[in-house]
């Protein structure tokens, strides 16, 4: 035998437990984030029951919350990236957030922002498709595959379409 000892359980858990609270301290994870990386760990696999117990102990030291969490995607994601709130409610979802969070999230978007961020996206994009006669259609779908709704993509668009007519 070589002399080296097999770290115990508690030792692998414990250390399992620090490098989540380490990767929770540098930025905001949720839930089912952290557990995809708990049952990733290759020189520290944990059974099901042990990685609960890590998210339970990161829950309760309030390095994890998911609606904390869902509050910081939804601004970053709608001042960074433009998304609307169809496509961040979608995001969410398939992370696993509650929909109470989610909804808590998306009131902290401001509306008037992100209809200036919209209409500054399709005007941009208005003016690069000058000239191309399904540019309107482009715009919709680009605005839709944003996450805004048909209703807020089609008034901009109006509004972007009247302004250079005049």
């Amino acid at each position: 035998m070589s002399g080296e000892k097999a770290p115990n359980r508690a030792t692998e858990l414990k250390w399992a437990l620090g490098r989540m609270q380490a990767l929770c301290s540098r930025r905001e994870y949720c839930t089912a984030d952290i557990r995809r990386k708990l049952s990733h760990l290759r020189d520290h696999p944990l059974l099901p029951e042990e990685i609960e117990q890590i998210i339970a102990d990161l829950v309760k030291e309030k390095y994890l919350d998911d609606a904390r969490y869902a509050g910081a995607f939804a601004r970053d994601k709608a001042a960074l990236t433009a998304w609307g709130a169809t496509k961040i409610r979608y995001a969410l979802r398939a992370k696993g957030i509650s929909d109470e969070a989610i909804r808590q999230a998306l009131e902290s978007i401001e509306p008037e922002r992100s209809e200036e961020r919209l209409k500054k996206l399709l005007t941009s994009r208005w003016r690069a498709l000058s000239g191309d006669p399904k540019a309107r259609q482009k715009l919709l779908r680009l605005g839709l595959s944003r996450g805004y709704t048909y209703d807020e993509v089609l008034n901009q668009l109006d509004s972007i379409c009247q302004s250079t007519e005049d």
